[in-house]
């Protein structure tokens, strides 16, 4: 088994990780680290919960450390993007975390807080630099910040870039970079666009791939619950029993279901926080300070904003709203079973979401166990389909199930299946 010292690191490193009580790297560790110190470009395939940041984050402080010297006035000798507030702040934190016997300076740039304090804490120069891209342009915009001397990119999370709109501002970002400098590029899957980023920002790069996106983790236990949509939330409070559900994040499609769910959820007496875009930043790392510390025991949250939820003993994941996007299922579930423990994640599953669950079941390539917690009787599908057969073959004048020489008779099969159907939308 490969020690952090088999990897070349320095002891100033590895006494931070020492302290940190991290012992063995992590496969992208193992595979990526001594490349990146060889000074290489890097494509990296992996998706949260592997240790990526610390794949470069590490490698990074030993390069900038074995070559001291200042950083431009506004600028920075190594930038990393990253595509949410939340992510950003985590990236900055390892980085200090790890650094912290190193002379090495780390800033940080992300919307929703004053121009001015970035600035200045860039002024002089930095070692580090952490930004959002949003506010990164508004900087570069502004005046406030110089990459001519920047000497390595890192790209992470990049699908998750795309997503939001901001390979334009990447491309452009990039453009003010040294064609010198060393980029490092993560992404947990790798759609068309992102693969054409990829292939003009890095030059010959070693390519590490840990867990493809259709893998969930293999200690994450995953089950499904279908349920009434509008039974969710009384089912959810009914999860929340359990007192083992201590640390949750529960998923939901939109900022206004998010805020909804929270509210529902302390009406019960459940302590939790809803965490999305329209949340102050001081309101979200609030909530991220509450469910880290225990003072609360879940997160209602969307997929853009849990994207900057790196803790490692979350112990639940509920989907109460099912991914649009199959690869979201994997994200999403990801956020617990990390550093070698285990998880649960539990779908609530409505009817109209079952064609969501058997995208997700295609693209993982398993049958998620399920519990069928739906109260009411679901008319039978195979009677309506054919009610609705003979209903088009009746509007077309053709004989059906009828005496001869009639016309427009029900099938006694059409007529279980109205009855089931009226049944069902009398309750």
């Amino acid at each position: 088994m490969s020690t952090f010292s088999d990897l070349g690191l320095n002891a100033a490193l590895l006494k931070s990780l020492q302290a940190e009580g991290y012992t063995s790297p992590t496969p992208i560790q193992v595979q990526a680290i001594p490349g990146v110190l060889a000074g290489r470009d890097l494509l990296g395939i992996a998706q949260t919960g592997t240790g990526k940041t610390a794949a470069f984050a590490l490698p990074i402080l030993h390069r900038l450390a074995a070559n001291p010297r200042p950083a431009l006035r506004g600028g920075a000798r190594a930038l990393a993007l990253s595509p949410t507030r939340e992510l950003a702040v985590q990236i900055a934190q390892s980085f200090k975390t790890y650094g912290r016997n190193l002379n090495l300076t780390v800033a940080l740039m992300y919307g929703g807080v004053p121009f001015r304090p970035q600035a200045r804490a860039l002024s002089r120069g930095v070692d580090v630099l952490v930004a959002t891209p949003g506010r990164l342009m508004q900087h570069l915009d502004e005046g406030n910040v110089v990459l001519s001397g920047t000497e390595i990119l890192v790209l992470d999370e990049a699908d998750h870039m795309l997503d939001m709109g901001f390979v334009r501002a990447i491309r452009q970002i990039a453009s003010k970079l040294s064609m010198k400098r060393q980029s490092l590029f993560f992404s947990a899957t790798m759609p068309k666009e992102i693969g054409a980023l990829a292939a003009d920002m890095l030059r010959d790069p070693l390519k590490v791939s840990v867990a493809s996106a259709s893998n969930t983790a293999d200690r994450v236990m995953q089950s499904v619950i279908h349920v009434e949509p509008r039974r969710k939330q009384s089912i959810l409070v009914e999860l929340f029993t359990n007192p083992a559900m201590r640390r949750t994040v529960v998923f939901t499609r939109t900022k206004r279901g998010a805020d909804k769910v929270a509210r529902h959820l302390e009406a019960a007496g459940v302590k939790v926080a809803a965490i999305h875009g329209n949340k102050s930043q001081g309101q979200r790392e609030a909530a991220l300070g509450d469910f880290r510390n225990g003072r609360i025991r879940g997160l209602v949250a969307t997929d853009i904003a849990a994207r900057g939820i790196d803790i490692d003993d979350v112990t639940h994941v509920v989907n109460f709203d099912m991914p649009e996007v199959p690869e979201a299922y994997v994200h999403r579930i990801g956020r617990t079973a990390r550093a070698g423990a285990e998880g649960i994640a539990i779908s609530l599953c409505g009817n109209d979401e079952r064609a969501l669950l058997r995208g997700i079941e295609r693209l993982t390539r398993q049958s998620i166990p399920s519990e069928d917690r739906r109260t009411e009787m679901a008319y039978d599908e195979a009677s309506v389909d054919a009610s609705r057969s003979d209903d088009r073959q009746d509007r077309a004048g053709k004989k059906f199930n009828a005496p001869r020489g009639k016309r427009g008779g029900w099938s006694a099969r059409a007529k279980r299946g109205q009855h089931h159907h009226s049944a069902a939308m009398a309750r």
